[in-house]
């Protein structure tokens, strides 16, 4: 199993539904589980550009 983005500050941004914590969207987290290793790379290597656009000053 591909590792997981999360790093245990689940909290999620009401206004763009993406956790300030692995910047995942909600369905990206509840489908997690059942994503197969190629589509959780996909997700992970769009992770980068969501952190820069949600949380400029990291």
């Amino acid at each position: 199993m591909t590792d997981s983005p999360c790093i245990q500050i689940c909290q999620i941004d009401a206004d763009h539904d993406i956790c300030i914590g692995c910047f995942r969207t909600l369905d990206e987290i509840a489908s997690w589980g059942i994503m197969t290793p190629q589509a959780r790379r996909a997700v992970m290597d769009r992770l980068p550009d969501r952190e820069r656009r949600l949380d400029p000053l990291r």
